[in-house]
């Protein structure tokens, strides 16, 4: 029997959590032709969502959980999970309830069918502003063409993973992660499956507007070195500038005996090549810092335990 493993993060969750566990055990409980389970990854909640992890899984022993250290953030506790689960694929899965539990059948089905990766894209999001989605679109274009590798627009964590898939992430021990782009990274065969995102069942989305542009500067910086190479294009490009503009003011004061303004051409000079240059250093400042925090080689994250045993 082939066995199937669901992963959740979990960050203060404990409002949707009792409905989640509800519908997937109606899941489980009608496609007895799998080994189901289900594993949490308790992301350094306060709230009390590890005390209903730790009933659930006493009441169904199909129910795990992994409790974190402290918060690390989604994408670090995806790789928790990657590293827990045990099922021949697995599906990775919000516990607000925006993904249905009920898609998971067609997955298996497209998996069955021999993909390794089959990845749930959204048709709709009706609660997404007008100015959020114009970004996206933005950020996933500027993304696809700068890396140079297919990236799937408007898909997110909700998919399912063959156990080849599984392992392969397993590998990418970053510490700043993209996990959408290493989806797309890693290959493998791939299937598109569209549903229409649902509302959250309960709470706030822990998705700010500073945490999506920091997620997205992970993305660029991730995955492709074009900022740099935009920095150095900037600097030539203003070099040429500079060149040109000296020569013009020698020719128009040697010929035409055209006084320059001094004042104002100095101070908008400097302010545009500073600007530049600072523009630069900050390019090159984020580069420079993902170096530093993967050269320490420290674990990407610190378990406290697993169903309750604490890990030594």
């Amino acid at each position: 029997m082939k066995k199937v493993s669901v992963l959740i993060p979990a960050y203060n969750e404990q409002e949707s959590l009792l409905m989640l566990y509800e519908r997937l055990r109606s899941l489980m409980d009608a496609h007895t032709e799998y080994a189901w389970e289900v594993v949490f990854v308790n992301d350094g909640s306060r709230d009390h969502t590890l005390l209903l992890l730790a009933q659930l899984h006493e009441k169904d022993l199909r129910i795990n959980y992994v409790d974190l250290s402290r918060n690390y953030g989604k994408e670090v506790a995806m790789l928790a999970g990657f590293d827990y689960v045990t099922g021949d694929c697995m599906v990775i899965m919000d516990a607000d309830l925006q993904h249905p539990p009920e898609l998971i059948p067609e997955m298996l089905r497209y998996w069955e069918e021999g993909y390794d990766d089959v990845y749930a894209r959204r048709r709709t999001n009706e609660k997404e502003s007008f100015l959020r989605k114009k970004l996206r679109r933005i950020f996933y274009a500027t993304l696809r063409k700068a890396a140079h590798m297919p990236i799937q627009q408007d898909t997110g964590d909700f998919r399912l993973l063959d156990r080849i898939c599984i392992n392969a992430m397993k590998q990418l021990r970053e510490s700043q992660r993209y996990t959408k782009g290493m989806f797309s990274w890693i290959g493998f065969r791939k299937k598109e499956l569209l549903f229409d995102q649902q509302c959250r069942v309960a709470g706030e989305s822990k998705w700010s507007f500073f945490k999506l542009l920091n997620l997205a500067v992970e993305g660029i910086t991730s995955f492709t070195v074009a900022p740099l190479r935009i920095a150095s294009v900037s600097g030539a490009i203003v070099s040429l500038l500079a060149f040109v503009y000296g020569i013009y003011i020698f020719v128009t004061n040697l010929i035409y005996d055209d006084p320059v303004d001094g004042f104002p051409t100095i101070m908008v000079t400097i302010l545009f090549l500073g600007g530049v240059q600072l523009l630069s250093i900050g390019i090159i400042g984020e580069y420079l810092g993902r170096i530093f925090n993967e050269t320490k080689k420290r674990p990407v994250y610190f378990a406290r335990s697993y169903n309750g045993q604490k890990i030594g």
